[in-house]
């Protein structure tokens, strides 16, 4: 190939990361790449969640409709968002090496999951992460939350931000009102004597001067102690992130948000908030999650080439396993399901979580699926689990 691979997507900054990866890894082959960003039907839906979309796939067909127009040559998506239908004369290409797959709790402060208060506000998109947090702690609150990874972490921060700038501003009106009445003191003392002053009040008075004084100065100097530097000071010193989350407009206080863990650390996030990775044997991944999908025309010499230079089996393997148990359940990147994929040696650990909407109700199991005949395990595993009546959880998570 000589000409550059015109590679698709999503304007986020998140979206742009993952993409710059895969255009990087690709250089490194010799390929000349250009990014094309495109809009998606999930971008210009901002107040909607995920679920309320209507149908899977909310951010992948607008790109993937570019690489079969042939505007493009390929798209990079997250794998976790690709829907298990895709289009005829489309492929997944490649399957890059996949990062973290788990999930993180973000708090304002290190709160771990266990230790959050009964009734604190946990906020996600996912139906499955608030399964699964109802499941574990089911004395938490769940809340719906929008945006992309930075504005999640900015509604979760904002709150206590926005206390501490009003108390700072507060404090410096008082430091400043003080200092102006300091002043006019000093010009009345300037044309009395502190002696013909005190001369002046009767015992009573002077008492009570003196307290008044006494107590001034140590709420001035707590004042101090707390706030040593003015607001503009205090601001300047904030990340660009928290000076964001300052501005933003918050409906609801989230005491802690759900997210993946490798959407935290390719953006580079977890230097500026406090993370707990939960276990993905309790808290089973979505299908997919953690690795991207390069997708193009089945019938192109493009397809051919991402593969050579992109694909990681190890990754394969594992996703195709995941996406197998989740089209025979029936459902999709908005159903309340966990799966999650590791091969060990020569077998492939399967776990899988299906919950209802509350957590209450839930069918699981963990399976060693044979590397040599996975795919056909894989979806004999998700027979047994429709038997056992996960897909009537799914059906019944998608109609409330």
């Amino acid at each position: 190939m000589t000409d550059a691979i015109r590679l698709a997507t999503r304007g986020s900054e998140l979206a742009l990361r993952q993409a710059g990866e895969v255009k990087a890894e690709l250089e490194d082959r010799r390929h000349d790449v250009e990014l094309v960003e495109v809009e998606t039907t999930g971008d210009r839906v901002d107040d909607a969640l995920i679920q309320d979309l209507g149908k899977t796939g909310a951010f992948v067909r607008s790109l993937d409709r570019q690489v079969l127009d042939g505007d493009v040559d390929a798209a990079v998506h997250s794998m976790k968002d690709v829907p298990t239908d895709v289009p005829d004369d489309l492929v997944v290409a490649a399957v890059p090496r996949r990062e973290n797959p788990a999930d993180a709790l973000v708090t304002p402060n290190g709160t771990s999951l266990e230790n959050l208060p009964a009734g604190s506000v946990v906020g996600t998109a996912s139906l499955r992460r608030g399964a699964q947090v109802l499941a574990h702690r089911p004395d938490l609150e769940v809340e719906p939350i929008r945006g992309n990874v930075d504005t999640r972490v900015e509604k979760l921060l904002a709150p206590a931000l926005q206390d501490e700038h009003e108390r700072r501003t507060e404090a410096e009106k008082k430091r400043m009102s003080e200092d102006a009445r300091q002043q006019g003191r000093g010009d009345y003392e300037a044309s009395e004597t502190i002696e013909e002053g005190v001369d002046n009040l009767d015992d009573g008075e002077q008492a009570d001067a003196e307290q008044s004084d006494e107590a001034e100065s140590e709420n001035d100097n707590r004042q101090n102690a707390e706030f040593d530097e003015t607001v503009e000071e205090w601001f300047e010193s904030l990340s660009p992130l928290e000076q964001s989350a300052l501005e933003r407009e918050v409906d609801t206080e989230y005491d802690a948000v759900l997210l993946a863990q490798v959407g935290l650390e390719r953006t580079g996030l977890t230097h500026h908030v406090h993370d707990e990775e939960l276990p993905t044997h309790t808290h089973v991944p979505a299908p997919g999650q953690g690795a991207l999908a390069v997708t193009a025309r089945e019938d192109s010499d493009v397809a051919d080439a991402l593969r050579d230079a992109l694909d990681h089996v190890r990754s394969r393997v594992e996703t195709t396993a995941e996406r197998v148990v989740l089209e025979e359940v029936g459902g999709g990147c908005i159903a309340p399901v966990g799966i999650y994929a590791l091969v060990q040696g020569d077998v492939v650990r399967t776990d899988v979580q299906v919950f209802s909407r509350d957590g209450t109700d839930q069918v699981g199991e963990t399976r060693e699926l044979d590397i040599e005949n996975y795919a056909a395990e894989a979806r004999e595993l998700a027979a047994d689990l429709r038997k056992r009546g996960a897909t009537d959880l799914i059906e019944e998570a998608k109609r409330e």
